[in-house]
């Protein structure tokens, strides 16, 4: 038996020796002679079911053979293991590279390009010509005092305007003007220079909004009001029809009031666009924002140029006396040829006003700021808008779409109103009289 154990060994070659396998043999024996003995001593029936003595020898070798060359194998691995960390760096060899080890080759990246000096980053100080001061007047902390009594929203707070504090204190000539966000602050759309909070299902209109609106509007003692809102694509009428009940109660409360509306443009429905130019507001009010080859980059994608223009188009339609108003942002990338021509497509829908003024980044999450444009351009601007044929301009680089519009309306119209006031009185006065034309009869 132990000839054909050395047999197969030599079949399947394996790291044990041979004097490994004269234990596994020796046991085997044992087991063979004590399996002799029981099977003489049971029965005929027991002997029947008794396991074959050779396989359980031999299945009792190879298991010993496997535990042997296992604990071979572990004691060639431990000594092999021990020996290289032995022979490996040391803390200190780590800490004496990292000392002559660069910042920039600590964050080199595998592509060959170099890694630009690394320098203390400095903060970019604003133009003098941005800065404005923090509001302090009475007549800003009653009207933030109120809205927050009635639970309104204002397009100044929500866009972090520059310029609230001028506006609400009524600024150099008194005119106090506001802008009330109505349909909450959460837009569905978003645009990327725009703050406003985003959520395409917004919260349900407040049926009590338009009443509790006119109701802060007229007790203001506001000259001039400006109505705007979040987009609401999510209204089947977006939300036209609240804003023609507001101006109806505002002008009920309080006629005395001149109201703009700057509305949105309802995803294209014109119909919604008469609701609110049939409404009694003064002023219709609807954002371009930028040159039309900005528009995808800037706009959120359901807006677009040409859609823009629509909405101004059926507004001076449906009433040729309202005054239509639009905005442009300078700053954004666009090129002079192609301010240009938005403004030409303005003039050729007859556009009342146009305002020009910088973008500001409100948040690090929007769109940078290609450029600070100074003020001398936007004065360029504002004379070749007026040679146009614009009825009124507003350009500088802190004006808004919203910005001392009563201010600037009022004044502008005023003006208008006493040259035709002189315009009368003169060709009264150089008009022949009714007895002197009788006398010459």
């Amino acid at each position: 038996m132990a000839a054909r154990f050395l047999a197969a060994a030599a079949v399947r070659p394996s790291p044990v020796s041979l004097a490994s396998l004269a234990l596994p043999n020796a046991g085997s024996q044992a087991a063979l002679l004590a399996a002799r003995r029981s099977i003489s001593n049971t029965s005929p029936a027991d002997q029947a079911h008794e396991v074959n003595p050779s396989a359980s020898a031999a299945e009792a070798t190879n298991t010993a053979a496997a535990a042997s060359a296992s604990a071979a194998t572990s004691a060639r691995k431990v000594p092999g293991f021990s020996e290289r960390l032995s022979s490996g760096p040391s803390l200190g060899d780590f800490i004496q590279q990292s000392s002559k080890f660069t910042i920039e080759e600590a964050l080199e990246l595998k592509s060959s390009s170099k890694l630009e000096p690394l320098t203390k980053k400095t903060h970019q100080k604003l133009p003098s010509w941005l800065k404005t001061d923090i509001p302090v007047s009475a007549e800003y902390k009653q009207i933030k005092k109120d809205l927050r009594g009635l639970k309104l929203h204002t397009v100044c707070e929500e866009a972090r305007c520059p310029n609230i504090g001028e506006c609400w204190g009524g600024g150099e000539h008194k005119t106090a003007t506001a802008t009330i966000m109505l349909m909450g602050d959460e837009c569905t759309r978003g645009c990327r220079f725009c703050s406003v909070k985003t959520n395409r299902a917004p919260k349900a209109l407040d049926p009590a909004e338009p009443e509790n609106t006119a109701e802060a509007i007229s007790r203001w003692g506001l000259d001039y009001v400006v109505l705007t809102s979040v987009d609401r694509d999510d209204l089947a009428d977006g939300g036209s029809a609240h804003f023609a009940e507001t101006v109806s109660l505002i002008k009920k409360k309080a006629p005395q009031i001149l109201v703009e509306c700057l509305t949105g443009d309802f995803y294209g429905s014109l119909e919604a666009v008469e609701r609110v130019a049939r409404s009694g507001l003064d002023v219709y009010a609807h954002n371009i924002e930028t040159v039309e080859a900005l528009q995808a980059s800037v706009r959120d994608r359901r807006a677009n140029f040409r859609q823009s223009l629509a909405v101004l188009e059926r507004a001076k339609a449906v009433r040729p006396e309202l005054i239509t108003k639009t905005s442009m942002m300078l700053g954004l990338g666009e090129t002079d040829d192609e301010v240009m021509a938005a403004l030409r497509d303005l003039r050729a829908i007859d556009v009342d006003v146009v305002t020009f003024g910088q973008y500001m980044r409100p948040t690090k999450k929007h769109m940078k700021v290609e450029e600070y444009v100074h003020p001398d351009k936007f004065a360029h601007w504002a004379t070749v808008a007026e040679g146009l044929g614009f009825k009124y301009v507003a350009s500088g680089p802190l004006v808004r779409s919203s910005y001392k519009a009563g201010e600037f309306y009022i004044k502008n119209m005023l003006k208008k109103r006493a040259e035709a006031e002189l315009s009368f009185v003169t060709d009264a006065s150089t008009a022949p009289s009714s007895e002197a034309s009788a006398g010459r009869q």
